[in-house]
């Protein structure tokens, strides 16, 4: 345990916790002395002969102490003398002392070689440290108390003295390699880019990396680092992400792609799971969002964050909406706003955006707006690392291109990988034309080759300019063949997402829905995927729902029945609801809805159980199911069970547009005489109220569903 906190708090240097610095309690002298005696020898024999790639003279030395107070304490054990008191706090202290002799020299023997040289400094520093302490150790030890040979006595006044002299030593060779490092990034940042002789000298020949594999755990190294990074260590997660960039170019342009093609199994198909916290399957497992970084309206992670006067925090969106509806009250804390002003909380969009690239999951604040315009200098790519991304995406496409089916699966899963953050990475990856690329190997027999190359063009459509480069090269056929063939999950769940993203533009929803099978098999996704699967298939159909042409294609392809039977699905109802409103608002959609049995209980029971928002696209679809379905479909909705009191509530409680629409229902109830006679007699007075608000049917009705847009991009 204590060896874990402090070899963590080492690699963020940040003070360790106290529990990782606990000194034994309630032991007799010679307990204590043969546990020391046990610590100490197994750090001289774990690392008198261990190889340090740096910080080797730091480490012999410290190496060399240890085994001096392990000649004392062996003498110490053997005597078996009564010790002073005060010679027992020094020992308790030497203890912990051990213990951080210990992780310091794990930490350098285990980490990165490219990270010791960052950290070279701030390392030389520790070991400095560590002689200090054990200067003053030595210095209140109480020598003339405790019995020693004469020899053990000399070896331990030797120690004292030397430790009083020692100084700061930084090795001169590492700090020089160091150095060249970051020159390297320098050139990179000036737009020129280092010779190919001088970066395998300086990594195959300096620091002993001879192949991709050790490459490639260098880079896992350094993303790692990321993710645990604190806003005020050097180096920065701008510089970090350019020297992960430029180790990355490396990689490729030195060692080329031969020993991921062992490691890739393209025969048998099989995959390897990547060890590096930065390249885990989010699409598998799950991320959770940090609460604070969630909008206390919608739930969603913030893309905005503002503070209103209260000084909490909500995403722009979900406020601003809040307040158009006539709301002049703190959604969280229910007090008064005095006024409408919304401040940008870029603290907190510093920090979303920070996790967001350090897991892998695509953050674009929204162009148009004041905070977008700021870059936020911890995580925006540099200049050097945008560089050195283009000259690897130049090697990947290339590989693309002319490469065996084995380097062209590396390939693709490498611009999967530089797509997945930022919109400029995504920009020059589809300028040099890797967009033909990935689209042929779409059709691959190979799963992994099929997988990576449609979540890179996921990942490539999530920039706006990208999506016309993906529809103009005529890569849809091939992506809806993904969705309907795919050989796995991941790759069908991936083309639903990509179809999804590519339907945000109102000119390629028809184009989609036309497209053979892309309905059918969004469908069938929708019924029978994976959470995730089902997700995408849903946010996509809602998508295509919203063109007025596209009503009659999903009733032939079965879309309608698939939405109805997800109304009882709780992590997808909210959108389905919001298509099926869409979808009733053609007489060719009511038609189908109303022939469904569990279609208006379903919606019911979303009233009765859902969202605020799936309350409100629910009452949104009954509505227009009695506008536009007929006497029959009305009588189907008047009659469904606990109506009265579900519209009541959403009368007082829900939002706006809830209860606008409810009202709405409400009077074309009471043109049912019948119907109004018989289940709400009771209810005119809410009605009146309501209706005040709500005189005509709203002109654009797709504005009026709300769903959350997002997308859940997996990252490899």
């Amino acid at each position: 345990m204590a060896s874990a906190a402090i070899f963590s708090s080492l690699r963020r240097r940040r003070s360790p916790s106290l529990e990782a610095f606990l000194a034994p309690v309630d032991l007799s002298d010679v307990a204590l002395v043969q546990i020391l005696v046990s610590v100490t020898a197994e750090i001289a024999s774990s690392f008198s002969d261990k190889f340090f790639s740096f910080q080797k003279r730091n480490s012999r030395s410290l190496v060399r102490k240890v085994e001096i107070f392990l000649v004392l304490l062996e003498y110490l054990r053997d005597s078996g003398s009564a010790l002073p008191w005060t010679a027992v706090i020094c020992l308790k202290e030497l203890y912990l002392l051990l213990y951080r002799s210990k992780i310091l020299l794990d930490y350098c023997a285990q980490s990165s070689k490219l990270w010791l040289l960052l950290q070279n400094q701030p390392i030389s520093g520790h070991f400095h440290d560590l002689n200090k302490e054990i200067s003053t150790l030595l210095d209140v030890f109480p020598m003339e108390d405790v019995e020693l040979g004469e020899d053990v006595r000399e070896q331990i006044e030797l120690l004292q003295r030397q430790a009083r002299r020692a100084k700061l030593f930084i090795d001169e060779g590492d700090e020089e390699l160091r150095v060249k490092f970051f020159s390297f990034l320098d050139e990179f940042e000036k737009g020129r880019v280092p010779d190919s002789a001088d970066l395998w000298l300086f990594f195959a020949e300096r620091l002993g990396i001879r192949d991709a594999k050790s490459c490639r755990n260098e880079i896992e190294f350094l993303e790692e680092q990321i993710i645990n990074h604190e806003g005020d260590v050097e180096p920065t997660v701008s510089v970090l992400n350019g020297f992960v960039a430029f180790t990355r170019y490396c990689r490729f342009l030195l060692f080329g792609f031969e020993e991921d093609e062992v490691e890739l199994g393209i025969g048998n198909n099989q995959r390897k799971p990547r060890k590096g916290l930065i390249t885990q399957e989010i699409a598998e497992t799950f991320i959770t969002i940090p609460k604070d970084f969630c909008c206390p309206i919608s739930l969603d992670l913030m893309r905005e964050p503002v503070i209103v006067s209260t000084g909490q925090t909500y995403d722009r969106s979900s406020i601003s909406r809040w307040l158009e509806e006539g709301h002049c009250t703190c959604p969280k804390t229910g007090q008064m706003l005095p006024n409408a002003r919304l401040v940008p909380n870029r603290a907190l969009r510093n920090l979303i955006m920070q996790w967001c690239t350090a897991y892998g999951i695509p953050y674009d604040p929204p162009e148009c707006t004041e905070a977008s315009a700021e870059s936020f200098a911890a995580a925006s790519p540099s200049k050097a690392a945008l560089a050195a991304n283009k000259a690897t995406a130049g090697l990947l496409i290339q590989r693309l291109e002319d490469g065996s089916p084995c380097a062209q699966t590396i390939a693709a899963r490498e611009i999967r990988l530089l797509a997945k953050t930022g919109r400029e990475n995504r920009a020059f990856i589809a300028e040099a034309g890797a967009i033909p690329h990935l689209c042929k190997l779409l059709s691959s027999p190979n799963s992994v080759a099929q997988e990576n190359s449609v979540t890179a063009m996921l990942n490539l459509s999530i920039y706006d300019k990208n999506k016309s480069r993906i529809m103009d090269e005529g890569c849809l056929g091939s992506i809806v063949d993904v969705l309907r063939f795919g050989h796995t999950t991941e790759a069908r769940e991936n083309a639903a997402a990509t179809l999804f993203s590519l339907s945000a533009v109102h000119d390629y929803k028809k184009r989609i829905a036309d497209e053979e099978g892309a309905i059918e098999a969004l469908a069938g996704l929708l019924r029978e995927g994976t959470p995730r699967g089902k997700k995408d298939a849903v946010t996509a159909l809602f998508n295509l729902s919203t063109h007025t042409e596209n009503c009659a294609r999903m009733v032939e392809a079965g879309a309608v029945t698939a939405l109805v039977s997800a109304l009882g699905n709780e992590g997808v109802a909210e959108e389905a609801a919001g298509a099926l409103a869409l979808v009733v608002r053609q007489p060719t959609g009511a038609k189908a809805v109303g022939k469904e049995d569990t279609a208006v209980a379903g919606l019911v029971g979303m009233m009765r159980c859902g969202t605020p928002r799936g309350k409100e696209n629910a009452v949104a679809a009954l509505l227009e199911l009695c506008r536009s379905g007929g006497a029959a479909a009305t009588e189907r909705v008047v009659k469904a069970p606990a109506l009265a009191g579900l519209l009541q509530t959403l009368l007082f409680t829900g939002t706006k547009r809830a209860r606008r629409k409810a009202a709405s229902l409400a009077r074309v109830f009471q043109r049912c005489e019948n119907a109004a006679a018989m289940h709400f007699g009771g209810l005119g007075v809410g009605y009146a109220f309501a209706g005040n608000s709500a005189a005509n049917r709203d002109s654009s009705f797709a504005s009026d569903v709300a769903v959350p847009m997002s997308i859940s991009v997996p990252v490899l």
